[in-house]
């Protein structure tokens, strides 16, 4: 089955909702499973629980079938979520607008090329979808 990844801040922000909508319409049109992730920093003093998640994802776009909500604990973001799209096996990951410039700092870090799109499909063998606001 395909599995989708969506990484989300909690509480959802306004571009957390609209990646997740992107996200939720990709799982429907191909059927796919969805991961929905949030990454708490070791840093930061309130800590959001996987019911904490699946409340705030189901309060707003109601019960989704084939979802998984995961909470990771992490010292940086998007390197927790390479780890969990990793675990995942992920076919497809939908990042935020938002979200692709700090994923770009990151790989910035790590390559001379920041294109976020590209790094991620060839090191991880999945396609990314920078989800539009």
């Amino acid at each position: 089955m395909t599995q989708v990844v969506v990484p989300v801040r909690y509480p959802l922000s306004e571009h957390s909702r609209a990646t997740l909508a992107r996200a939720i319409d990709i799982a429907d049109e191909r059927d796919a499973q969805l991961t929905v992730v949030h990454v708490n920093q070791y840093q930061d003093k309130d800590q959001a629980t996987r019911r904490d998640l699946k409340d705030a994802v189901e309060g707003e776009f109601g019960p989704l079938s084939d979802t998984r909500y995961v909470v990771r604990n992490g010292l940086l973001v998007e390197e927790t979520l390479l780890d969990e799209i990793v675990a995942e096996d992920a076919d497809i990951v939908v990042i935020g607008k938002k979200q692709a410039g700090r994923w770009r700092q990151m790989i910035r870090r790590l390559v001379d090329d920041p294109d976020v799109e590209t790094f991620l499909r060839d090191e991880l063998d999945c396609d990314v979808i920078t989800a539009e606001r």
